[in-house]
Order: structure tokens, then C-alpha cells, then sequence
């Protein structure tokens, strides 16, 4: 196999996990608000906005040989990642809750789960986002190139 088969067969195996990241990511969202009934606060709401087109805008990527794929998709997956960083720290108190967006609804610090005591929502979303930037960043470098 040639190195730039191989290459591309790396760079969309890259983008693949990418789009599978994100589409169970969607999925756990869906389910712990439709199945779990776990009703969305407002930041949920916003990182959802930036996380549901991802499935979309990667899965495009995957079967098209536009390498803009990454322009369009790190945008909001660091949008999404800075709402959830916000979510974290208002979520653990850092941020006072006296400035917290989610004055009506529900409470953007409610507690649904708790994963080996510290795990929860907010921070599985920091966790899924991080993961998403940091491959679509591997993936832009091996680009580049």
C-alpha cells in the first residue's frame, strides 16, 4: 500500500471516530432527555445546538472528499466546548449561581447523575467535546501536511 493510501485511510479512520464520537454523544443526550426524562437546561440546550449538526457536518465528511470538513466543524464543537466548560464550573460552584443563565426552567445545576461521585452531565459534555477538538485538531495537522 502506498504512503498516501495509507495516509487517507488514517485521516478517515481520524474523522470516522470523530462522527462516531459525536453521533453516540447525540444519542446519550437524546436518551437522558426522552427516555430518562431528564428535562434540558438552557446551557444543555446550547451544547446541544453545537453537538447535533456535527453528526451531520462529519458524516458529510466521511463520504465527500471536501477537506474543509474541519472549518466547518471545529467551530462549533469549540463553542460547544467553551458552553460546557461554563456548565462545569458553574455546575461545581465555581461560578456563582447568582449569574447563572438558567433563571426560569430548569436549574442548569440540577443533579440527575453522578458517575463514581463526580461525574456528571456538564462534564460528560466537556469530556465528549474535548475529545471531538482534540481529533479534528490531529486530523487538521495530518492535513496540513
Amino acid at each position: 500500500m502506498s504512503q498516501a493510501v495509507q495516509t487517507s485511510n488514517t485521516n478517515w479512520t481520524i474523522l470516522f471516530l470523530c462522527w462516531l464520537l459525536v453521533t453516540v454523544s447525540s444519542t446519550i443526550s437524546i436518551f437522558f432527555s426522552s427516555v430518562m426524562e431528564f428535562a434540558p437546561c438552557v446551557l444543555c440546550w446550547y451544547q446541544r445546538i453545537c453537538l447535533f449538526p456535527l453528526v451531520l457536518i462529519l458524516g458529510t465528511g466521511l463520504f465527500s472528499t471536501d477537506k474543509g470538513v474541519i472549518k466547518y466543524a471545529l467551530p462549533l464543537a469549540i463553542a460547544g466546548w467553551m458552553t460546557a466548560l461554563y456548565h462545569s464550573l458553574l455546575y461545581s460552584g465555581i461560578i456563582p449561581q447568582s449569574i447563572q443563565p438558567c433563571s426560569q426552567g430548569v436549574a442548569c445545576t440540577e443533579t440527575y447523575i453522578e458517575l463514581f461521585g463526580f461525574i456528571t452531565i456538564p462534564m460528560l459534555s466537556l469530556l465528549s467535546f474535548t475529545a471531538i477538538i482534540t481529533l479534528l485538531l490531529i486530523l487538521k495537522k495530518r492535513m496540513s501536511r
